[in-house]
């Protein structure tokens, strides 16, 4: 495949080199672009250095069969139909295009056909905390069809991109040396805190990091499901965490919940009380999985559970979807 990443000096960017290299991808020529800024600088994939090209309006992408495109939601308005015009598919890591009818939102565990049909050629990819809660609400979905969800999702700093893990790494070394923290990509001081909101607020009281997360699993699942999210910044620097409760139609009982989760691609279950065995943050960064725990049913609700999960947003939530959304379709369109 001749594949482009667009967006290459970000964290998302770096991640899909990575992931590209992890996972085997058919890669016959790589191209990467940037800004004016980045072009220029080289970046090493299998041994070969390849150097940053400008992103412009021009013919680059002619040749070009998947371009995976990670700089950010304007950037992608502006240049879908110069990377698309010559037949590349787009696969976009930004909310630009989520929600349009046209394009499909994918993450591969649930809906991957969704991915061949495509009438601008593009493919949104969801929201990283989206993503997490879907991949293990299909685990229970399969059980019994889910009514209501209530998320609280807890985000680290690297949600903000590589600045974010500098900011946060950068106040705990500056309160460490008695200065005064250096306040920039967060609206708060993240170090020793928890921000309660994620993304600008919404005539509604909810942020739009909050609704994406409804909108969004309500197209991913092609269900009527209802989502109520808090989305909360905390001081982690990589890996999201997700507080879940499901109301389902139907009585589920904890070990069938277990079972399920066990039993569900993308999905690892680590919950033992008998050893205090949960997913952390601290310990799952870098991992391809959604890791469950903490699975019990809810106090209030017979038709309620709950559960904790922790998954690497850059990599699950972004680059390896990616990635796994263009090896469903190099499986069924390119392979003869």
């Amino acid at each position: 495949m001749k594949v482009a990443i667009v967006g290459i000096s970000g964290a998302v960017g770096q991640e899909l080199l990575s992931v590209l290299t992890e996972r085997n991808f058919p890669v016959e020529s790589l191209k990467l672009f940037g800004s004016g800024r980045s072009a220029g600088n080289k970046y090493t994939f299998r041994g070969k250095e390849i150097k940053v090209k400008e992103l412009q309006h021009n013919d680059d992408f002619k040749n070009i069969d998947i371009a995976f495109v990670s700089a950010g939601g304007s950037i992608s308005v502006e240049f879908a139909e110069t990377i698309t015009k010559h037949g590349a598919i787009m696969i976009d890591n930004s909310s630009a295009f989520r929600m349009d009818k046209d394009v499909p939102l994918v993450v591969p565990e649930l809906n991957a056909e969704d991915a061949l049909t495509r009438p601008r050629n593009i493919i949104a990819n969801p929201n990283c905390t989206t993503t997490q809660l879907v991949v293990s609400l299909k685990a229970i979905e399969n059980l019994s069809h889910i009514t209501k969800v209530h998320v609280s999702t807890y985000q680290a700093s690297s949600g903000a991109g590589a600045s974010g893990m500098d900011e946060l790494q950068e106040q705990y070394a500056q309160i460490e040396r008695g200065e005064e923290p250096t306040v920039s990509k967060f609206a708060y001081q993240l170090a020793y805190n928890l921000i309660p909101q994620v993304d600008s607020f919404t005539d509604n009281g909810y942020t739009k990091e909050e609704l994406k997360m409804y909108y969004e699993t309500r197209k991913i699942m092609h269900s009527d499901i209802k989502v109520s999210a808090t989305c909360i910044r905390v001081p982690v620097l990589r890996a999201h965490s997700e507080s879940v409760w499901v109301e389902t139609e139907r009585p589920i009982s904890v070990e069938e919940a277990k079972k399920a989760f066990a039993n569900t691609p993308g999905v690892i279950l680590m919950d033992n009380m008998e050893t205090q065995e949960y997913p952390m943050p601290l310990f799952l960064e870098g991992n391809d999985e959604v890791f469950v725990g903490r699975v019990r049913k809810d106090l209030t609700n017979d038709n309620g559970l709950t559960f904790w999960s922790v998954s690497d947003q850059i990599k699950k939530g972004a680059a390896l979807n990616a990635v796994q959304i263009a090896e469903y379709i190099v499986e069924k369109e390119f392979q003869k």
